[in-house]
């Protein structure tokens, strides 16, 4: 029993080579960029959904339109307040939301997540060519 001593400087070494990268990245995290929204969005006031949704849960709505339009054919979204929208990436999010490189780049690249939507659709339809 002379090695209790050891054991537990042992166990104090594990726990904290194994707690290193949760204090590191306390130490390291960046705060969330700052979104800049255009002022057609400034002067809607109101998103598809609510804020504080769109900005956790914005995939899965995406999906569920994607879904209703390929397998359904139903390209009318109602939300909560009974307001409609047309179900389109391109004409319905990229009519407010313009900014591409400002609005949807920045939280991805801090989130470290790339998107497979710009694999189909184009950043700015209503751009002029």
């Amino acid at each position: 029993m002379n090695d209790k001593k050891i054991i537990i400087a042992g166990l104090l070494v594990f726990i904290a080579i194994i707690l290193f990268p949760f204090w590191y990245g306390l130490l390291k995290a960046a705060p969330a960029p700052e979104l800049k929204l255009t002022e057609k969005a400034k002067a809607a006031k109101e998103c598809v959904r609510p804020t504080e949704y769109m900005k956790a849960e914005h995939m899965q709505l995406l999906d569920e339109w994607r879904h209703s339009v390929v397998r359904n054919a139903k390209r009318v979204y109602v939300n909560q307040s009974g307001k409609e929208f047309n179900i389109s990436l391109s004409n319905t999010c990229l009519d407010c939301h313009s900014n591409k490189a400002d609005f949807c780049d920045k939280c991805h690249n801090y989130a470290s997540v790339d998107p497979y939507c710009w694999d189909c659709h184009i950043d700015n339809p209503k751009e002029k060519k």
